[in-house]
Formats: structure tokens, sequence, C-alpha cells
């Protein structure tokens, strides 16, 4: 079969070299049992790549069935690839066939493999290698014949060096790599998809294909197209259903694109529009930073007093209140700074003392400070999250709904890492 009569049997619009050599590479290692690794981005077609090599292989008579794993709870995914027995969990009121034993025989495609959890991941590695399986509350092996074509948006080999994806599963899901090309590099593509769309919205909505003039071909053509396809489609049904003439010009045309720019550059803390966190591990991120800065400006104030003892006298003028709002934390979490009195003087002139979460009171004789030792600080994240969780338990009497809403995680979350951290309530 020929590379256009695949296109016409699979709706697959454009004549670029990469989306040519993509389907070339499909075509020929369809007639075998390699594992398949489809990449690209969200939008430019990986599951019809997919449907392509299995209606071309010697399992095009069996089952096919795509799977999102991004989809899927991390606590169901392995009863929906692999089965369960009755009782294996709660909810489990009946045994169910798995991804694995039903699709025996045919063609699993399983989109988003980035978003499988790692100890998926690792029971997925033993299917792909010798083609057993063991159901979720099972001592039983069992065996199962399936093709896996696996696909992401994601950069899968950065997921291995970052330990979220395990590297000896990529290497052996990516047997053979096809890298699908974004819409903005098919820019000869563009207008082709674009004619297809709108002749086929016309049909639908009965109406005239709507046509453009050279000016929006061109902002067309410009356009980065970060929703590939998917978004070209819906732009080509605006146009067809809102456009006042079935000539668009590019004033009307920059109407239906969005005013957004390129933009792949990482998003800086604290900047995004949606929330100033993504999750609670970013939320103790800042809390400790924004303690850290405290902490060394007081530091910076006593490393003065030690220099220059006189200035002690001079800081002895400051009442409690002034003291507090000049060098106490923005947020209420972090702990109120501790004053000690100077000796002589009025119990109304009070000098700074050290932070009680890191240093050791300096203790004053004579107006000379005699002592000052430093203890170090834990700079562990993990032990900063575990002491918040524990001081929220306690604030809120071992309540742990009322806990995770003071921590800003959910409840399951919090539970998770009650487990995580051996912490007793």
């Amino acid at each position: 079969m020929d590379l256009q009569s695949i296109k016409n049997r699979f709706g697959i619009i454009g004549n670029s070299t990469a989306l040519n050599h993509a389907l070339n590479t499909a075509v020929q290692v369809a007639a075998t049992d390699l594992t398949v690794l489809i990449v690209g981005e969200s939008g430019v077609g990986k599951e019809v790549f997919s449907q392509i090599i299995h209606s071309l292989s010697s399992r095009k008579h069996n089952p096919f069935i795509a799977v999102n794993c991004g989809a899927i709870p991390e606590g169901t995914i392995d009863s929906e690839l692999f089965g369960h027995e009755k009782g294996a969990f709660t909810g489990a009121v009946d045994s169910r066939k798995g991804y694995f034993e039903t699709v025996n025989g045919g063609t699993l495609f399983m989109d988003e493999i980035g978003e499988m959890p790692l100890g998926t991941q690792a029971r997925l590695l033993r299917v792909l290698e010798t083609g057993e399986f063991i159901r979720v509350g099972s001592s039983k092996v069992q065996k199962t014949d399936v093709r896996v074509i696996a696909a992401t948006n994601r950069e899968l080999l950065d997921f291995t060096q970052k330990g979220k994806f395990r590297e000896d599963l990529y290497y052996r899901l990516s047997t053979v790599p096809i890298r699908v090309s974004a819409l903005r590099d098919r820019k000869e593509d563009i207008l082709l998809l674009f004619r297809k769309f709108a002749v086929d919205f016309a049909e639908r909505y009965k109406t005239s294909p709507v046509q453009l003039d050279d000016d929006a071909k061109q902002l067309l053509i410009n356009y980065p197209w970060p929703g590939n396809i998917r978004e070209l489609k819906n732009i080509a049904e605006q146009i067809s259903v809102l456009s006042q003439s079935n000539m668009v010009n590019a004033r009307e045309m920059s109407l239906f694109l969005p005013d957004k720019k390129e933009n792949r550059m990482p998003i800086i803390a604290g900047g995004s529009a949606s929330g100033e966190f993504a999750n609670e591990r970013e939320i103790l991120y800042k809390l400790f930073f924004d303690m850290k800065k405290d902490v060394t400006e007081l530091k910076k104030m006593f490393v003065e007093i030690l220099q220059n003892p006189s200035l002690a006298g001079a800081a002895a003028s400051f009442t409690k209140e002034s003291i507090l709002n000049d060098y106490s934390p923005a947020v209420n979490e972090v702990p109120i700074i501790n004053t000690v009195t100077a000796p002589g003087n009025s119990g109304n002139n009070l000098l700074p003392a050290q932070h009680s979460v890191t240093t050791s009171p300096v203790i004053l004789h004579d107006d000379a400070i005699q002592m000052h030792e430093e203890v170090e600080e834990s700079l562990n994240i993990m032990d900063k999250e575990k002491e918040l969780i524990v001081k929220a338990l306690k604030k809120h009497r071992g309540k742990r709904k009322d806990a995770s809403i003071d921590l800003g995680i959910s409840e399951r979350t919090l539970y998770r890492k009650l487990k995580e951290y051996d912490i007793d309530e």
C-alpha cells in the first residue's frame, strides 16, 4: 500500500517531509511485533499512528484498545491494566480482567505513558520482557500476548534523569521511536489542513466553505499553533460559523486567533496566574526561605553588636513594638522574635534576641555580650515538612481535615504524608 492510499484511508492531510518520514516508519514497523514509542506534542495526532500500525499488522482482526494513562487514578491503574481478584481491595466485589488480559492477541495503545506511576512501570516492564503479569490480589502468574504502542508528549529521557521514569522501561519502549512533528514545523501543511476542515464544516452546517485572502493565509501560517492540529480544527470551525463573509481577510482572521506569543521558557516561581503555588512542597520552600531571610537579618544585627558594643545602648532605645515591626517576618507562620532586657535599663528598653528556631539566647552582663553560641539549623526540606504537619495536627487536635486545609493540601495527601513520615496522630 502506497503512502497516499494510507493518508486517504486514515484522513491524514499533509505532504511535509517530517510527516512522510513518520508515516513510512509506521508502515515499515507495522508488520513486526516490535514495541513502538510515538513522541509528539499534544494535538498532533499520535493515536492515528497507532491505528495505522495496528491496521497494517497481523493483529488487525484482534482487539485494539487505547488507554490514557494520565486519566487513570494512581490507586486503580494496576487494576485497570492487570485486573484484580475479588476482595483484593475495598470495592472489589468481583474479579475483573485487565486490559492485558482482555486484549490478548491484539494491540494496546498506552497514551501519556510518562504519567504512569513508578510501581506500575515496573509491572509493565515485566509484561514487555516476559509476557507475564499477576492480577492485583492474586499470586497466580498469567501469560499474555499483547503488542504495546506507547505515546507521550514529554521528553522521557529527561524524566529518566529526574527519576520520574524508569530508564530500563524507556529503552524497552523506544525500540522503534516515531516522532510526530508539531504543526508549526509543518507550515506547508497548514493551509491544506485548514481547507479540509473548512470544507467539512461547510457540509455539516450547510454553508459555503470559507476562503482566505493572501494576508489571512500568511497570518495563519505564521501563528505558532501551540494546540497543533486540534487548535487549527477549532479555529476553522469558529470561522466557518461566525465569519460574516466567505472571504476572510487578515483583520477578521486576527479576531479568531488567540492573542498569545510562543513562550517555552520555564515559569518563574510565584508567577503563575492560577495560584501562587503548584503544590504543598512549594509552600514549604517559600516558608523556609522566608524564615531563612529573617534569621540572616537577625544574625547581621548581632554581629554588628558584637563588633561594636556601643550599639547595644542605641538599640536599647527602641520599643518592643518598633523592633517587631522592623524585623518580624511577613507571614504569620514564622515564629515571633523574642526580646531580652538589657541590664541596667528599665523594662521598656528592649534589645532584640536571637531567633528562637536557629540559635541559643544571647546573655548580656555588664553591658557586654559574654556568650554567643550558634546551633546549626537543619536545611532538610523533609524535616521542615514533617515539622509543619505535626504542628498542624496539634493545632487542630488531631483533626486531619482541618489540618489539611490549614496546610493547603488535600486530606488524602496528608494521610499519605503521615504514613511516609510515620507520624502518630
